[in-house]
């Protein structure tokens, strides 16, 4: 019994350590905007935590990091990378105009990331230097300034590492990154120096390639940690591929990752690792759309071709953000509190439900949501319930909003206790990006929709319609509320009503 004692104690320690705490203030920010985590390497490259603001421009959380390594720190559209070790404590702070593009940060992640900024500022006076004048110049003149340019920047790294102390791993990391950067403006030069040089038969010798292939002898390590090491990847077989699709029977109605899936499968030379993470990056780049894409037919071609199980369990919490639940599917039971204070599961009443995930601080609420959806209500109430799931930091939040947003329009309020962190957002794969978002439940509590995010949209329509029995009359096209994450993808449908 000590034996199981002793492991059980082990474990908790494990999972407690994974765990990074993150304070600070942003001055001047705004309770309207939040903070997240995201973990920069990975292939869903999902939100781990979506901290809010007080009035202060105070903020506080804590999130489960899956490794050491660099992760993106977003705050009002804008962006920055930061470096993390699990069971790290850190303050961050700096000012709502220039955060977090400026910060100040304490704690035991400051060596790492002042060695990172200190790399970063040297770096740039060497940019100048990867210029449309090299792409010019012979090939023994470019690879000598190459091969000079990137052995000042090594040296710059490891003597920054020696004053300001940082972790070897991530000494290897930026290094990493560098040859990246390298391999990079190599590929540049193959692709264009005929071009530029006036001579369109020119190809590289055997000296820059062997050049080329001894930056890659960590290929494994830096296309697991480095989404731009894979981008160099991509670029290097995209000619090929485009090739191989143009003799593709099916080109015009498989879907990229499925040819890509058999393009890859032809090149021996490359790792299986490669291949994992190569074909991960393109389904999450053009196959994670809920509206043009079928779940089952990509996580088909996920399961087939990819070996890797933490590419495939990363991949899959990607298709679950974007896709959300299955349709046909039990509704997950989470317990919710009403306005009264009572707890339950969502209430069904012989009714299919339309569910609404909404937060105080998403702009769109007020401006674009509420308006709309009293016209929707409305028109449906006789025939389906309403079902507004609030996700808000605290209850009294939750309340205060409810109250102020939804009143008089029919309907249950409930709070999922935690808001983002809830038992509600998980089961439900709630992300801040898919806030507001809608989906139907039938009678039964099944699954019956996928997610929306405007209610004009002709499909959200045409499954109220169909759900309800009634026929709507045309939903003002001018409201729409925007979802991120298809933002992302520019080959998005955004199904407007027309």
């Amino acid at each position: 019994m000590k034996k199981y004692l002793v492991l059980l104690l082990i474990a908790l320690m494990v999972v407690s350590c994974s765990k990074i705490k993150v304070e600070g203030n942003v001055k001047g920010g705004s309770p309207l905007e939040r903070i997240e985590f995201i973990e920069a390497s990975g292939v869903a490259t999902l939100p781990l935590v979506n901290i809010g603001l007080d009035e202060k421009g105070n903020f506080k959380g804590e999130f489960k990091a899956p490794k050491n390594g660099m992760y993106a720190m977003t705050y009002a559209g804008k962006m920055n990378f930061i470096y993390l070790k699990k069971g790290q404590t850190l303050n961050i702070s700096g000012d709502a105009a220039t955060f977090p593009e400026v910060y100040k940060i304490e704690g035991d992640a400051k060596k790492n990331n002042d060695f990172i900024t200190a790399t970063q500022k040297y770096l740039e006076t060497y940019s100048s230097k990867l210029n449309m004048q090299m792409l010019q110049k012979k090939e023994p003149e470019f690879l000598a300034d190459i091969k000079k340019i990137h052995s000042d920047l090594e040296k710059n790294l490891e003597e920054n590492a020696d004053k300001l102390g940082a972790d070897s791993e991530v000494v290897k990391l930026k290094k990493d990154e560098l040859t990246t950067n390298i391999l990079t403006f190599l590929v540049q030069y193959q692709s264009t120096h005929g071009q530029v040089s006036g001579d369109p038969s020119f190809k590289v010798t055997k000296n820059f390639t062997d050049y080329e292939k001894t930056l890659t002898e960590n290929n494994d390590r830096m296309v697991e940690n480095l989404p731009v090491y894979r981008n160099y990847l991509l670029n290097k077989v995209g000619q090929d591929f485009q090739t191989y699709a143009e003799k593709q029977t099916d080109k015009n109605t498989a879907s990229m990752s499925a040819i890509f899936a058999r393009f890859l499968s032809t090149h021996k030379d490359l790792s299986q690792k490669t291949k994992d993470y190569l074909l991960a990056f393109v389904i999450a780049k053009f196959d994670l759309n809920p509206y043009t894409s079928e779940v089952e037919k990509v996580k088909k071609i996920s399961d087939e071709y990819i070996k890797d199980s933490e590419v495939k369990k990363d991949l899959n919490s990607a298709i679950n953000a974007v896709f959300g639940l299955k349709k046909g599917e039990e509704a997950p039971k989470v317990s919710l509190t009403k306005l009264d204070g009572k707890s339950g599961n969502l209430e069904l009443n012989s009714k299919p439900t339309l569910v609404m995930s909404y937060a105080s601080w998403n702009p769109y609420i007020g401006q674009s949501t509420i308006p709309v959806l009293k016209e929707v209500v409305n028109f449906y109430k006789s025939k389906v319930n309403f079902a507004f799931v609030n996700l808000d930091d605290t209850k009294d939040q939750f309340t205060k909003t409810a109250n102020a947003l939804l009143k008089g329009i029919p309907g249950t309020s409930y709070y999922a206790d935690g808001g983002l962190q809830s038992d509600y957002a998980k089961k439900f794969f709630i992300y801040g990006f898919k806030i507001p978002g809608f989906f139907l439940l039938d009678k039964d509590g099944k699954v019956a929709s996928q997610t929306f995010y405007n209610l004009g949209d002709a499909k959200f329509v045409e499954e109220m319609n169909k759900i309800s029995g009634l026929q709507a009359p045309t939903v003002n096209p001018q409201a729409q509320l925007q979802n991120e994450l298809l933002q992302q993808n520019p080959n998005a449908d955004s199904a407007k009503t027309k």
